[in-house]
């Protein structure tokens, strides 16, 4: 007998579906070039790492924005652009080249075969802090719908984000799973939240301490393992 049923599933993105650290340094270098060849007084004065470290001071400064990653990102590049003698437009524009560099994700090898699966069974949906797009990255097929920090005002670990993608899904917290690979905003976000959670630990780290999750898997396969007791029976 199942100890509890998982009627709907939302998952993390960034570095649950894909890895993001190499998806980022590529964005923001193509931001730069483009910087440098439309407005080359601020690609000249400001380097990759120089702006990276004027994001990290926005975000210091502005703590009511840590939530909106775009937002953060957009107010350090006005503060570059002003600087050099641009204007807002600017940093609006060299988001954008950013942005659509960030969509530009390689799946996980197990990520869309587990996503189609899952998805013939429950509604999947993700939940994230970042700023990727589901449609452009082309996982909408597979995942109905998407919570972001920025559409919420809250980031996770906060409860209503989670509460957010629950009521998105239809269904109450005890009867949706989140998959992540965070322990702190995943797992211990989504508990505190009185959802289920399985934590994915690609990369073999242990376990840092408090209330685990219901489970932990090193891929999705063994996501696909873990859940089947908990699931519907298939039709």
């Amino acid at each position: 007998m199942r100890a509890f049923s998982i009627r709907a599933i939302t998952f993390d993105l960034d570095d649950t579906l894909w890895a993001i650290d190499p998806v980022i340094a590529r964005a923001e270098l193509r931001m730069h070039d483009w910087l440098a060849e439309h407005y080359p007084r601020l690609g000249e004065r400001y380097s990759p790492d120089d702006l990276r470290a004027l994001r990290e001071q926005v975000t210091h400064q502005r703590p009511e924005l840590a939530h909106d990653l775009a937002a953060l990102r957009i107010e350090s590049l006005t503060l570059a652009a002003q600087t050099c003698g641009y204007g807002r437009e600017v940093a609006e524009q060299a988001f954008a080249v950013m942005w659509q560099a960030r969509n530009e994700v390689e799946l996980f090898a197990d990520a869309l075969p587990v996503l189609t699966a899952l998805a013939a069974r429950v509604p999947l949906g993700g939940l994230t802090n970042g700023n990727a797009d589901i449609v452009r990255i082309g996982l909408d097929h597979v995942l109905g719908f998407c919570v972001s920090a920025r559409g919420v005002g809250y980031a996770k670990p906060h409860p209503a984000i989670f509460a957010a993608a629950c009521q998105t899904a239809g269904f109450s917290a005890a009867q949706v799973l989140h998959v992540g690979d965070d322990p702190e905003r995943d797992v211990h976000g989504a508990r505190a939240a009185g959802m289920r959670s399985v934590w994915l630990n690609r990369d073999g780290r242990d376990w840092p301490g408090g209330p685990r999750a219901d489970a932990e898997v090193s891929d999705l396969l063994e996501l696909m393992q873990v859940v089947e007791d908990w699931l519907e029976p298939a039709r």
